[in-house]
């Protein structure tokens, strides 16, 4: 199974049970608080999941490592590189 068909079930699994809840599909005789918690359970899910796509985010960028080696190997490129390109005539 992919992670696509992964996120897809989890999907349709919590939007079933929130119909389920919200429209009192089945007649399951739920309180009312119930289905005054349910109806904008969708909306506090998709900003949880932002806050959370943020904060990964964050985190990752601001504990990305640094490579030392290859950004000397990819200067050094540069130079032969240019030193390449003026043994050809082409000016810089």
């Amino acid at each position: 199974m992919t992670k696509l068909l992964e996120w897809l079930c989890g999907v349709s699994t919590l939007g079933a049970v929130w119909a389920l809840v919200t429209f009192d599909l089945l007649d399951l005789s739920l309180p009312q608080t119930y289905r005054e918690v349910a109806w904008p359970m969708p909306l506090y899910l998709l900003v949880s999941f932002g806050c959370y796509s943020l904060a990964t985010v964050g985190f990752r960028v601001a504990t990305f490592n640094d490579c030392e080696e290859a950004a000397k190997e990819l200067q050094e490129q540069i130079k032969e590189a240019k030193e390449d390109l003026r043994k050809k005539g082409l000016k810089m």
